[in-house]
């Protein structure tokens, strides 16, 4: 059988099947996910069938996902499920094709560029509450609520760009459209890790 996209969630009588923190994902599995994901564009973008794929349990567990494409070194989409809303394997695939597709700041992909897309995969552990002051740079995702107003960036995000602490909070304010000191008074701070793989890692 082939994989099918589904139609998007509105709820489900099933629990989802969590963990409080991501799990170890083997070399296969990453090659997996990471091939699910660029057949998920690809049969977009060319309009054909996806390929199949037998997910183990594993895989089926529900997760939130990021998935992030790069192409010649640069960010060309990202688009993911902050909560596990979904089984890994189906969520892969769908923010996979969101982020070639549906991310409001680029055009959608092209088959011309298919060849250069890199894929980037950040599987997701539950959020939690965190006071700022134990926020580590590297280790933790950070997500600012307040009202219907919520930012997040992932763990590699302060680190790609050199912040402090402090200027870690400042910018999920930020992308939250907030007060860069909404973190001090009254804004919700949540944090997660991530486990974080995608091409450029290479095999094995």
């Amino acid at each position: 059988m082939r994989y099918q996209p589904p139609n998007p969630i509105a709820g489900t009588s099933n629990r989802p099947r969590t963990t409080p923190d991501p799990a170890a994902y083997s070399p296969h599995e990453r090659h997996l996910l990471l091939r699910l994901a660029h057949d998920a564009i690809e049969s977009l973008v060319l309009k054909r069938p996806p390929v199949s794929l037998h997910a183990d349990a594993h895989l089926a567990e529900y997760r939130g996902v990021f998935t992030t494409l790069y192409r010649q070194g640069k960010l060309r989409g990202c688009v993911g499920y902050v909560s596990p809303i979904s089984p890994l394997h189906r969520a892969v695939f769908e923010t996979a094709r969101a982020a070639a597709s549906q991310d409001t700041r680029f055009i959608p992909v092209t088959s011309d560029e298919l060849q250069e897309l890199g894929v980037s995969l950040s599987i997701l552990s539950l959020r939690h509450p965190i006071d700022p002051s134990e926020v580590e740079i590297g280790k933790h995702g950070l997500v600012v609520t307040l009202g219907m107003r919520r930012g997040l960036l992932l763990p590699q995000v302060p680190m790609e760009h050199g912040w402090s602490r402090q200027e870690f909070l400042e910018q999920t304010c930020r992308k939250a459209g907030l007060a860069t000191d909404a973190w001090k008074s009254g804004a919700v701070l949540e944090a997660f890790t991530a486990e974080v793989f995608g091409d450029a890692d290479g095999p094995g």
